[in-house]
């Protein structure tokens, strides 16, 4: 499936130095789906020199110029979405619809940021005398260095992609071994769009010891990882000995809050489709739903019956809504949060358990818990799964120390049609993003991001490109 790709270096498409490769797994068949390049220590140093020696001109190229070639690869990614579509359903098991969904994204960060390209502001401060000029701009970073999950293969590297090129940077980008196919789409759309070579390297291969090897070297001055709360911890140890500047997007459990004024039914449904959305596998997907007592039946009903309706299966087939975990350990562990749950006293209204029509790939029903007490693992732990715990709650003190008593502080929603009552659970959540009556939180003008074990940076919008310039303040004496 990636006879055309390869490593991107300086421009082109390569083997690895030594010929090595590494599977990738359909985790709906559970068969090998393509080979793809294992990078070796002699391709990733050839990687930073490209990105180092292609920062001294492109940081230059006028923002105009720079704009031109991103709006050329969104256009193309949007032509090229059916062949894309595939690959990413292959490798994830999304289904395409989904997929599809996710390319659109993607394209839309690449024309934002082209925009965005041309609004990087300065600043004019009034001196205190007649004779001097105070005033700050803006100036790339440098070479960055770009991690990415499998969970969104396209629209995680777009991310950092466009907003580092569009501020001027040259990017080092490692997409997770699961899914590289779409990252792999994105590296060929900008080729195409005309992006000077060296400036986007895509290196595939083992994390360990590739990952640590980049981030040692003094070329590269930036690190951007979406990813788990432990893997971001390392890389920090690891950012800390060069004192590089760092983006973290690690994961959530967004809590949900669903107030008595609003309807159960509707909040249910539109809940649902959210939380089953790529198999659960979203940072911010809503993840424990805590309902007022008073309306907990109606909500709880609703939500399962909405779970016993979807299709699980290959996203490849026609009619599937719901595809697989992402490998055969994520399914173990979701497996484990369920029995947690019951054992502790929640009741299981849907799922819960294997697909009986498939004999393979990392399936699990669309499940649904209600009376999950808090002390249950998955109250607790980011489940990443087509799980949904639903508990009562009767006062708002109540519930918002419960919202807030994770240390994840990445999204979080509530429900009401109050508006005092929306103002004041939005502003009490500790969370970077937060849906009022809406679940859709992503889009390429907003910023992305959160708080305490979460992360810190923010991706998208006008403060996504923030995280790729630094400020230089110039005090000028006319003489």
């Amino acid at each position: 499936m990636y006879e055309q790709f390869g490593l991107l270096i300086e421009g082109a498409w390569r083997e690895a130095s030594d010929g090595k490769v590494i599977e990738v797994r359909s985790p709906a068949t559970e068969l090998v789906v393509g080979m793809v390049a294992s990078a070796t220590e002699a391709d990733e140093k050839a990687a930073l020199v490209s990105s180092e020696r292609s920062f001294a001109t492109w940081s230059r190229v006028p923002a105009w110029e720079r704009a031109a070639i991103l709006r050329r690869a969104a256009d193309l990614i949007r032509e090229r979405i059916r062949a894309i579509a595939r690959i990413m359903s292959t490798e994830t098991g999304k289904p395409l619809a989904e997929a599809e969904g996710e390319i659109r994204a993607s394209a839309d960060q690449f024309e934002w940021y082209g925009e965005e390209a041309k609004r990087i502001y300065g600043q004019t401060i009034p001196g205190r005398n007649v004779d001097e000029r105070l005033s700050v701009i803006y100036q790339p970073v440098g070479p960055c260095l770009a991690l990415t999950a499998w969970n969104f293969p396209m629209l995680l590297p777009a991310r950092k992609v466009a907003a580092g090129l569009a501020a001027g940077c040259t990017i080092v980008l490692r997409p997770a071994s699961e899914a590289p196919g779409s990252a792999m789409a994105i590296g060929q759309a900008l080729i195409d769009a005309g992006l000077p070579p060296g400036c986007l390297s895509i290196l595939t291969g083992p994390a360990v010891p590739m990952v640590g090897r980049l981030i040692a070297s003094p070329v590269i001055r930036k690190v951007s990882l979406t990813g788990s709360v432990p893997v971001g911890r390392e890389i920090l140890r690891n950012t800390a000995e060069g004192i590089k500047k760092v983006t973290m997007e690690l994961g959530g459990h967004a809590p949900v809050i669903i107030h008595e004024d609003f309807d159960p039914v509707a909040a249910a449904e539109k809940l649902a489709a959210t939380k089953f959305r790529n198999c659960g596998q979203v940072c911010i997907s809503p993840s424990r739903f805590y309902v007022h007592r008073s309306i907990a039946e109606p909500f709880e009903q609703a939500f399962a019956a909405y779970a016993g309706k979807l299709v699980v299966g290959d996203g490849l087939q026609p009619g599937v809504s719901t595809g697989p975990l992402i490998r055969a350990r994520s399914l173990a562990f979701a497996e484990g949060l369920v029995s947690d749950a019951v054992e502790r006293g929640a009741r299981l209204l849907a799922g819960g358990r294997r697909p009986a029509h498939l004999n393979h790939g990392h399936f699990l029903e669309p499940t649904v818990l209600a009376d999950v007490p808090d002390d249950a693992r998955i109250m607790t732990e980011e489940p990443f799964a087509p799980i949904a715990p639903i508990a009562p709650f009767d006062t708002f003190d109540e519930v918002i120390a419960r919202a807030n008593s994770t240390e994840f502080g990445l999204a979080a929603y509530v429900f009401t049609r109050d508006a005092r009552r929306a103002a004041m659970t939005a502003e009490a959540f500790v969370a970077g993003m937060v849906g009022v009556n809406e679940t859709l939180l992503a889009t390429a003008e907003a910023p992305f991001g959160g708080t305490r074990q979460s992360g810190f940076g923010r991706e998208g919008g006008s403060l996504g490109i923030l995280d790729y310039l630094n400020p230089k303040y110039i005090r000028h004496r006319l003489v």
